[in-house]
């Protein structure tokens, strides 16, 4: 007997819980749209340069001709750098350990010398890019194998003034 008491005050229960009406709504202010924040870097800054056009070629062993690689992301760049007139530019040729501080100086400016000469060929005037070699000395991989050496083996471009904030 209890159990049909404890079952009939849970229908009870039930009834009364589906016996309400809908709640009538309460109008309230339209709100405004909300203005979502841009994603990504902003346009014409260091950021948007580094992500969205790419800030380096990489090159072969002993190499400093440009891959095909290397000329898409410089094509990109120049570009870039044609929308934005104001910006200069440093071109940095790095080289990997192997070989002596001179050599790597000399192949470090030559990696340089043909990023460059390829971006003014693409129409970024030559006054808007200098070129600096750091042959061996500013790795961006330590370790001693093909793979950080590889890594290595690059010209790094850098903007120098001119870009938005």
């Amino acid at each position: 007997m209890r159990k049909a008491f404890v079952a009939l005050a849970a229908v009870a229960a039930l009834a009364a819980c589906a016996s309400r009406g809908e709640p009538t709504p309460t109008p309230t202010e339209p709100t405004p749209p909300t203005q979502t924040a841009p994603r990504g870097p902003t346009p014409g800054s260091v950021e948007d340069f580094r992500v969205s056009v790419g800030d380096r070629v990489f090159f072969g062993y002993d190499r400093f001709d440009l891959t095909p690689e290397a000329r898409q992301v410089l094509e990109r760049q120049a570009a870039w750098l044609r929308q934005y007139p104001n910006v200069r530019i440093l071109v940095a040729g790095n080289c990997d350990e192997r070989g002596t501080r001179e050599y790597n100086l000399a192949l470090g400016e030559r990696r340089a010398s043909a990023a460059r000469d390829y971006l003014v060929s693409l129409g970024v005037a030559a006054n808007r890019v200098e070129t600096v070699s750091y042959g061996k000395e500013r790795p961006l991989d330590a370790r001693s194998n093909e793979e950080a050496w590889s890594v290595n083996r690059n010209a790094h471009t850098q903007i120098v003034s001119g870009a938005v904030a």
